[in-house]
């Protein structure tokens, strides 16, 4: 539960359309896919923004937003099977859910960067993952709970995990995750086709 002085944001579920097993918590559009560290299995942080990774190769998913200006005072942790918390970066304050076809699922970049520009940290819960996995989906039958609030970098953390996340974790070298890899001028990130 949050604290009675703590500002929040919180949405109704949305449906957002997977391609190829992911969505997009992306800032102004921006995804720099070649930057994105995969090692968790569920999140994918990238110079800016971040790839969160489903069990169906297409379809639908639902997924809540909650925007906090502090960290969760709580872990939710009895009704999902996984949770991770990773750092991600908005430059331009924008961070919106998308999908990486059909583009934002809501036209309020304020319900995940209400301080604007700068690092949140961004807490992945799902459910539902292992139900089809890489199949089809056009009803949600895997649901998401996204929250984020401001904060520094910091390294990534497992919070609750899966047979799918150990088995990523366990290929690692370490636990510890690295941050992005900033882009060169050289090798822009690409924005999704309007």
């Amino acid at each position: 539960m949050t604290q009675p002085n703590e500002e929040m944001t919180v949405t109704d579920p949305y449906q957002v359309l997977v391609t190829e097993g992911t969505f997009g918590v992306l800032d102004d559009g921006v995804i720099a896919v070649e930057t994105a560290d995969w090692s968790n299995g569920l999140v994918a942080p990238m110079t800016q923004g971040a790839l969160v990774v489903t069990g169906i190769n297409t379809g639908y998913v639902g997924v809540t937003l909650l925007a906090q200006d502090s960290p969760p005072a709580e872990l939710a942790a009895d009704t999902w099977d996984e949770i991770a918390e990773v750092s991600l970066h908005a430059p331009t304050g924008n961070l919106q859910v998308e999908s990486l076809d059909l583009g934002p699922v809501a036209n309020d970049p304020a319900l995940l960067t209400p301080s604007g520009p700068g690092w949140y940290r961004l807490r992945v819960h799902a459910q539902g993952r292992e139900t089809l996995r890489d199949k089809t989906s056009m009803e949600p039958v895997e649901h998401y709970l996204l929250i984020t609030w401001p904060g520094r970098w910091e390294d990534t953390v497992i919070l609750r995990t899966s047979e799918d996340i150990e088995r990523r974790l366990h290929t690692q070298l370490t636990n510890t995750v690295k941050g992005p890899t900033p882009l060169s001028e050289s090798n822009p990130p690409t924005r999704r086709p309007n």
